[in-house]
């Protein structure tokens, strides 16, 4: 079920928000639960105390803590929660974008405007869910890698590196074995040697020795290894067609 966390200084604006998800999850049959906040330290003390939510809707201008502020806090940890903004004002719209959210809606928030935002988000979480994706416990936390995004995975002593296409590289303590089960079901992987396994939607070019990849990444391929790997290049390009 999924967690929403409400936060405005404003009760009338509070209430005004409880009424409308109501009827929303009444309208659409839609099963959730929400958290109330009046400011934005309650708001990051419940966070600090390890408490999590799906989606974020903030109030920017607020007393002590501004949803800018509890937004940049949100994004210290998760990356990828929903954010939305509801305000009275349109001077930190470009500001609202530096911390990912996703809309920016100026008050009063009628119905229209809360349930075509709802929809929005609940449709970008479901899309997400239905992307294939690894879930991997790195040195930061549980992070989820989608399948899209993944380049090539290596083995490092007991460390298996996920590197992704925006440069970033993370680290978890797995089986490289059970790194490849899980991979090689996509059928978009190959392991052109025992410490790698790369993405064959991000390949460039073959060679006898190695594998150039079109971030610039170059794979070794095992001694007599290179003729299988072409194959299996050529058969995920016909099948990708």
């Amino acid at each position: 079920m999924l967690q929403l966390a409400l936060c405005d200084d404003s009760i009338d604006e509070l209430s005004n928000m409880v009424k409308l998800i109501n009827l929303y999850r009444t309208s659409r049959n839609f099963s959730c639960e929400y958290a109330v906040f009046s400011n934005g330290f309650d708001l990051l003390s419940a966070l600090e105390k390890g408490k999590r939510f799906d989606i974020y809707y903030l109030d920017i201008i607020m007393p002590g803590f501004s949803g800018i502020d509890v937004a940049k806090e949100i994004r210290s940890f998760d990356k990828t929660a929903p954010i939305i903004f509801f305000t009275s004002s349109t001077e930190f719209a470009l500001e609202s974008y530096s911390v990912k959210a996703i809309n920016y809606v100026l008050k009063p928030i009628s119905k229209e405007k809360l349930f075509f935002t709802l929809d929005e988000v609940l449709e970008q979480i479901k899309a997400e869910k239905d992307e294939d994706a690894l879930i991997v416990k790195s040195h930061e936390g549980i992070q989820k890698i989608l399948i899209s995004n993944l380049v090539f995975a290596e083995v490092i002593g007991r460390n298996v590196l996920y590197h992704l296409r925006s440069g970033k590289v993370i680290e978890s303590t797995e089986s490289f074995s059970s790194v490849g089960d899980k991979l090689m079901k996509y059928g978009c992987f190959c392991k052109p040697h025992r410490s790698y396994l790369v993405n064959m939607q991000y390949v460039d070019t073959i060679e006898k020795h190695q594998i150039t990849l079109q971030t610039l990444s170059t794979i070794p391929i095992a001694q007599g290894k290179a003729r299988e790997i072409k194959q299996q290049y050529l058969h995920y390009q016909m099948e990708a067609e």
